[in-house]
């Protein structure tokens, strides 16, 4: 079954060879239509760069005087006009509609559907305005402009240098002894938004590494090379300095699934990963291996987090299952207070759990496909790159594909890391999965569109060598 229910697939004069855009230090031929990058949305994929940049380091916080200035929603109301402008300018429709945009417009639609049941429909409505709708409206975006393995590539190295400032800024926090929190032995974001609970922050760590490590081996740049293994090693050290256990845990799977995908192809560069985390582990404090710890033995757990854990599992449970189809409200599990319950006021720290008693069984239901479709989309990719026919530009080919290939090992491990992570924090409405979302698919849709260029392009040529041949045999 076709995933993709485009409106109007793209005509081959739009669509971009996979591997013309990894020409590097090449000569383009006089007639470059068929291989150049389109235009037509290069300033909505500037914007969402730009929304990325704002969405991340959240510049209103560190000068408070921007905040009038609602940095984020502009530049996401001009990448909107501008993709709108673009497409009606080239006789498109407004969006393509793929099967992850379908779920993510299904889960905001149970949202809103769920939201008059809830225990507080006004919280409910809030948290789908306040964060929801700017993640469908984003996510829209990136759907339709990441159409070329360069634009990929691009984001992908936004994101790298980003989190690596993040990072950077995390660990001089920690060595300084500012923004930390338990005795300055866990630090927090220096900004807020998504990014601030120690956690989050390691989730977004460890989420978001394994493109480091993906730019590390691939680009030709010496430079972004450099900064790219130094945003790594300072991600690492940010999920140390986090204290997370859930962190820990997520990096742990993280690190197996991208050398299980990576030990073939690149066995040295595994190596070198393997030796830079034996040499950085000695440098963890005491203090985080005693965290750690305290996973497997609760008495070393000094603020008995644990236990709460497990009690905040128990009434999400309890929430479920006194509103199994509606929930409490998107957002409201934290206000649903009924007669003894020990943990009021706090999160669910468990996004299935989250979901589930907030959303009911239909904001699980639309959750638990998104995910899979993520997964799916990382399988997906890899066997459409095995069914890549041979042909012209095979050198070309070649390295796209190969990094097309390391591109889906990446987003495996991170999907990985995430999908533990996700098991202790309550973030099914925050950005990092989307991200992940969309940086899963977007590959297998390019080379879908490429496919399409190419059957086209030579249903074209058949037929024009058909209408000659007759207009001979007549002559």
């Amino acid at each position: 079954m076709n995933d993709r229910f485009a409106f109007n697939p793209p005509s081959p004069s739009q669509a971009i060879p996979v591997a013309s855009a990894f020409r590097r230090k090449e000569k383009t031929p006089a007639k470059t239509a068929d291989v150049a990058e389109p235009t037509a949305d290069s300033a909505a994929y500037t914007w969402t760069l730009v929304f990325t940049v704002i969405l991340f380091l959240r510049p209103q916080d560190i000068f408070p005087p921007l905040q009038a200035l609602h940095l984020a929603e502009v530049s996401a109301i001009a990448a909107l006009i501008s993709l709108i402008m673009g497409r009606l300018a080239t006789q498109r429709s407004i969006s393509r509609l793929t099967p992850e945009l379908a779920g993510v417009l299904a889960f905001g639609f149970v949202m809103l559907l769920t939201a008059p049941f809830s225990i507080w429909m006004g919280g409910a409505l809030g948290t789908f305005q306040e964060l929801y709708l700017k993640v469908i409206l984003v996510y829209l975006l990136a759907v339709n402009v990441l159409t070329s393995p360069k634009r990929l590539e691009r984001l992908i190295w936004v994101l790298v240098v980003v989190l690596g400032y993040f990072a950077f800024r995390a660990v001089l926090d920690y060595m300084r002894g500012v923004n930390t929190v338990r005795g300055g032995t866990r630090v927090m974001g220096f900004v807020g938004g998504f990014m601030q609970n120690p956690n989050d922050m390691a989730l977004n760590m460890v989420a978001f590494l394994p493109l480091a490590a993906l730019v590390a081996m691939h680009n030709q740049s010496v430079f972004k090379r450099l900064v790219a293994a130094a945003s790594g090693v300072l991600m690492m050290g940010a999920i140390v300095a986090t204290g997370s256990r859930g962190g820990f845990l997520g990096f742990a799977a993280m690190l197996l699934v991208l050398a299980a995908f990576s030990v073939k192809k690149h066995p040295m560069f595994v190596m070198g990963g393997v030796v830079v985390v034996m040499c950085a582990l000695p440098l963890a404090p005491s203090s985080y291996w005693n965290r750690i710890a305290s996973i497997a033995d609760n008495s070393k757990d000094d603020v008995q987090s644990s236990q709460a854990r497990k009690t905040l599992m128990g009434e999400s449970l309890d929430a479920f299952m006194e509103n199994p189809l509606t929930g409490v409200g998107a957002g409201c599990f934290k206000d649903w207070n009924p007669k003894g319950r020990l943990e009021a006021w706090h999160e669910a720290h468990n996004v299935w759990l989250q979901v589930s008693a907030e959303l009911g069984i239909f904001g699980f239901a639309a959750f638990l496909f998104l995910v899979m479709r993520a997964f799916y989309a990382v399988f997906q990719t890899r066997r459409l790159l095995r069914r890549r026919p041979a042909g012209a530009a095979r050198a070309a080919k070649a390295d796209a594909d190969e990094w097309l290939a390391d591109h889906t090992a990446a987003m495996a491990a991170s999907l990985t890391g995430w999908f533990v992570c996700a098991f202790f924090a309550s973030v099914a409405y925050n950005w990092t999965f989307y991200y992940l979302l969309v940086l899963a698919a977007a590959p297998r849709d390019i080379l879908r569109d490429c496919a399409f260029a190419g059957r086209a392009l030579a249903a074209t040529a058949d037929k024009r060598f058909a209408t000659l041949t007759t207009a001979r045999v007549r002559a």
